[in-house]
């Protein structure tokens, strides 16, 4: 089974609608779940998603992907859920130009930046690589900065009461206490360049 997108079919539907409603008839948590982990993204399950901002995301050789924005803004799939505390695994392939994040614990889901959210950043190219790929935009460094570009990588993160950390690629790259946000939705940015995400689940705890 593959993915249908916004414009083809019951799928991710801009302007605030849910992506994979068919599949989350008798509540998307419960169904999905497994030994307590939700999947968000996978070959053949999905949750329900609000899209801020505007990308080509699609469904291609088994992975969720985007290459191209419609307008200046980066694009946001943001959970209709909102999430305390938690592990979310992530499986992500991006090209050396590509600007992604994973954004947790966003204090509102119709705008999304890393002043309302936690932002696990993906950004190889970034001007200050301290806060690129592996850091914590603004709240936790990464030095020296690790490059995820041109290759499969595993993103581990952990958001459990004040404590953060984040793994890559079972390397941990920021590791700290901060409480300016408490709960809120997940988002997978797509800001630029090539983006794919093959696996991504989240466990409450």
């Amino acid at each position: 089974m593959r993915y249908r997108l916004c414009g083809l079919a019951a799928g991710l539907l801009i302007a605030g609608a849910s992506w994979g409603t068919a599949f989350a008839d008798d509540g998307w948590v419960t169904a999905f779940a497994d030994d307590g982990w939700v999947t968000l993204v996978d070959g053949d399950k999905k949750v329900e998603f609000a899209e801020v901002g505007k990308a080509n995301w699609e469904a291609k050789d088994g992975v969720l992907m985007a290459d191209k924005l419609d307008g200046k803004d980066p694009s946001y799939l943001v959970t209709k859920a909102s999430y305390k505390d938690f592990q979310i695994t992530a499986e992500f392939w991006v090209d050396d130009a590509a600007n992604s994040g994973i954004f947790i614990r966003c204090d509102q889901s119709a705008k999304i930046d890393s002043n309302i959210c936690y932002e696990v950043n993906i950004f190889d190219k970034r001007p200050d690589p301290k806060y690129g790929t592996g850091a914590i935009v603004d709240v936790s460094k990464v030095d020296p900065m690790p490059k995820a570009g041109g290759k499969w990588n595993t993103y581990e993160i952990t958001a459990k009461g004040t404590r953060l950390t984040v793994m890559l690629n079972g390397e941990k790259t920021a590791d700290v206490d901060d409480s300016k946000h408490a709960a809120g939705p997940i988002a997978l940015q797509y800001g630029s360049g090539v983006v794919k995400f093959k696996k991504v689940q989240i466990k409450p705890l």
